[in-house]
């Protein structure tokens, strides 16, 4: 019984793992078919002849686990750059992917706990407890919704255009089903079973043909000119200088040079999360001027920095997305709400604080959460805009970055250079493209050792910067939609489209033949 248990482990391990190379960058698509049938079939089968019911969490997590360890590897790496957290690499190599899995394993084990038949209702039974559970990944504790089977269709913009309206968990809900449908010619004797697989892929067109539409009308809206550029920075400086006593004002005139301010032109620069280590942002004035001689008032400057405030006897650090005029008056401001655990706050900081475990990008202490993420308006002289401002991580969150969408863009700063030359920075970047549909809004994108970019509100990257060079792009002219539904509803779609599922699931129970 062991040697077979073990069979069956790796064949579940493999399985995860090939599912893996569907994602960003490579977008294999195709192997989820194999791979999520497999993984149906298997289960189904074993309901069959093992009545310990227990034993499927297991095989789900074994799943997970293969899925999740091939796939955020990279997150280990932003352990490399501290001596003190490198003798936790291996655990993380291995805790985080076996926490995620927990999340595979209860959908295989609810899956089998409420006894499914053999026929259509269960498949959509399994795919609903799928998708369900990876919306609950995506909220629960912090929510790390990264690496939804949705994310498969990164490159299908044609698919992709659906999430206008769904959004990305209910678009997520559709590919499980997709891909799980073949597995129903295998298991259903009776030749009507293939209209459920037939169904899918007549829906799969019908979402290309409407993205199709939606990119030809895109493609002949005349665009509008600004009046003004906002100039994206791209940077390639070494995330080394968190640890080393580099000089701030070879970085300011490093970004300087970057940005070829131009003398006579209205220009908005966004600089990149976080890039200016060990200067606060009330502290920032003391660089006036260098700031002044390379800027003019024609000049904003938008960039990541640190920011404090003192509330009562308590000192709290924030990550701060900042806009400041060319003498480095401060605009406007916004705090990060959505932090990152053990890279931006500690959880139970004043127990592990003990043993030497510290936040991994800054000194001072975790970082507070800010109060909320409130639309920015900037109204000066030369520039009049709304914009939504996502602080790195912020952008994976579907359905939750904004209540109001009466602005004109998104602005997403970010720092990459933690993750090294893996595929997490062009995991990263991809959330960008899916929240640009979702919203309807042009996505600007600055990143330090990542992607730099304009995604249109179709999600077609108009101009990028790729991984680990420095330039800059400028935008300087939009085509303005309609709101998108999904905009207006957010993931109560999610949850209409899971109404309509059970509806599914109790009209097949209904037939003779099942």
């Amino acid at each position: 019984m062991k040697k077979k248990f073990y069979i069956e482990a790796i064949f579940l391990i493999t399985l995860g793992l090939l599912t893996s190379i569907s994602l960003p960058p490579l977008n294999y698509f195709i192997i989820n078919f194999l791979t999520l049938s497999l993984f149906y079939i298997f289960l189904v089968k074993k309901l069959s002849k093992n009545k310990n019911k227990k034993i499927f969490f297991v095989y789900g997590w074994l799943f997970g686990f293969g899925y999740f360890v091939s796939n955020l590897y990279w997150i280990s790496i932003s352990l490399t750059f501290d001596e003190n957290f490198k003798l936790l690499i291996p655990l993380t190599i291995i805790l985080i992917p076996g926490f995620l899995s927990l999340f595979y394993g209860l959908v295989s084990y609810l899956f089998v706990i409420l006894k499914p038949k053999e026929n259509i209702s269960s498949f959509f039974f399994f795919s609903i407890i799928f998708a369900i559970i990876e919306f609950i990944r995506g909220s629960i504790l912090t929510g790390f919704p990264w690496n939804l089977i949705a994310y498969s269709f990164s490159n299908q913009l044609e698919i992709l255009n659906i999430t206008s309206i769904i959004g990305t968990y209910s678009f997520n809900l559709f590919c499980i089903s997709l891909f799980t449908s073949p597995s129903l010619i295998i298991l259903m004797k009776k030749k009507k079973k293939f209209g459920v697989f037939i169904a899918f892929l007549i829906i799969t067109i019908s979402f290309y043909i409407f993205g199709s539409q939606n990119l030809k009308k895109f493609n002949e809206i005349e665009a509008n000119k600004h009046g003004f550029k906002i100039r994206i920075i791209s940077s390639n400086i070494s995330i080394d200088r968190f640890y080393d006593d580099i000089d701030p004002i070879q970085g300011i005139e490093d970004l300087i040079k970057i940005s070829s301010p131009p003398e006579n032109e209205k220009v908005i620069f966004i600089w990149p999360e976080g890039i200016l280590p060990g200067i606060l942002q009330e502290e920032l004035i003391q660089y006036k001027q260098i700031f002044s001689e390379a800027f003019n008032e024609n000049h904003l400057i938008i960039l990541g920095i640190d920011s404090r405030s003192r509330e009562n006897q308590t000192l709290k650090y924030f990550n701060s997305f900042s806009v400041f005029d060319h003498e480095l008056n401060l605009i406007n401001s916004y705090n990060k709400v959505n932090l990152v655990p053990f890279g931006e706050f500690l959880p139970l900081e004043k127990i592990l604080k003990k043993v030497g475990i510290k936040t991994i990008t800054n000194y001072y202490q975790s970082y507070s959460k800010g109060e909320a993420r409130d639309i920015m308006e900037i109204n000066q002289k030369n520039f009049s805009l709304k914009i939504l401002p996502l602080i790195c991580y912020e952008i994976i969150y579907s359905g939750k970055v904004f209540r109001d969408d009466n602005f004109n863009y998104i602005i997403n700063i970010s720092e990459d250079g933690w993750f090294g030359n893996s595929v997490g920075p062009q995991q990263h970047f991809v959330h960008s493209i899916y929240r640009a549909i979702e919203s309807g809004k042009y996505v600007l994108r600055s990143s330090n050792n990542g992607i730099s970019a304009i995604v249109n509100p179709l999600g077609e990257i108009e101009k990028k910067v790729y991984l680990n060079q420095s330039d800059f792009i400028d935008f300087s002219e939009s085509k303005k939609i309609k709101s998108t539904i999904f905009s207006q509803y957010g993931n109560k779609i999610f949850g209409l489209i899971i109404l309509l599922y059970i509806f599914l699931i109790f009209s097949f129970n209904k037939f003779k033949d099942e």
